[in-house]
């Protein structure tokens, strides 16, 4: 044992009795070590140690709680505290809980303030935002002045022309949009009945000899190939009219959207304005 050690286990029951005679509550040699520990550097064996020594001299006393021993003053050493003290002393503990209530509510209010202007600009970042925003209304300034002496300025009943021709040309694109996502889901089923079912369901989406012809014409326009190699050749007339051609209209779908050539809104990101 070293020799600081020594000295504090020597003066061990001094402090602990004096700790308890002033604490005055029951503790167990545990809590005992686990308070004074740090402060005295006492170690557990002579804490326990001065602890039987103080209760055998009856400076203190010792009671079995359970397996454990708990520690605690004598109370004959202290006066009688009457029923008036006893309510004076709640009174004196209302009162100081009510203030430590307060003090803890101001500092967290405090907590909040000093939150708040740590987070905020400095001044001298105040006064470098003010000149940032400064040149950026200078600018502003400048573009209306530029916008005021324009001599092209649109009327309003030029911008309302063009609103109006706006609503209808996007009217027109969901109309097609619908009316090719109609036909398509169509076609694609009427592939697995024969030419002559796909040819009735053109007739069922609106659609006439004339203007599948039309619409083959249109996906033309951009295919690599000849007329001849995009149709069949030799196919039956269709039943449903004449001089229509179930097979050329069943040719025309069943080839590859990228040997055709055709684009959808979707492969370029493309996306219906709102209304």
């Amino acid at each position: 044992m070293s020799k600081g050690r020594a000295e504090a286990a020597a003066g061990a029951p001094g402090i602990l009795l004096r700790y308890l005679q002033e604490q005055n509550r029951p503790y167990s040699a545990q809590d005992v070590f686990g308070n004074l520990q740090r402060e005295h550097g006492l170690g557990k064996a002579a804490v326990v140690k001065a602890l039987e020594q103080l209760a055998q001299q009856g400076k203190i006393k010792e009671k079995m709680y359970g397996k454990q021993k708990i520690y605690f003053a004598d109370q004959d050493q202290f006066a009688t505290v009457s029923d008036a003290d006893l309510q004076g002393l709640d009174a004196k503990i209302v009162a100081l809980t009510a203030k430590v209530q307060s003090l803890q509510q101001s500092c967290r209010h405090m907590e909040a303030e000093l939150k708040e202007l740590t987070s905020a600009l400095t001044t001298p970042e105040m006064q470098k935002e003010i000149q940032e925003l400064k040149k950026e209304c200078a600018a502003y300034r400048e573009r209306l002045k530029n916008i005021k002496a324009a001599s092209n300025h649109v009327t309003p009943e030029e911008k309302e022309q063009v609103y109006r021709e706006r609503q209808k040309y996007c009217k027109e694109w969901r109309k097609r949009k619908r009316m090719v996502s109609i036909t398509a889901t169509r076609e694609t089923a009427a592939q697995q009945h024969g030419p002559a079912r796909w040819c009735s369901h053109l007739k069922r989406g609106g659609f006439v000899s004339c203007q599948a012809t039309e619409l083959s014409d249109a996906i033309l326009e951009g295919y690599p190939k000849s007329k001849k190699q995009f149709f069949v050749s030799g196919s039956p007339s269709c039943p449903c009219s004449p001089g229509c051609s179930p097979r050329r209209a069943y040719s025309l779908v069943s080839l590859p959207q990228e040997e055709v050539g055709i684009e959808t809104d979707e492969d370029y990101n493309v996306k219906l304005p709102d209304p």
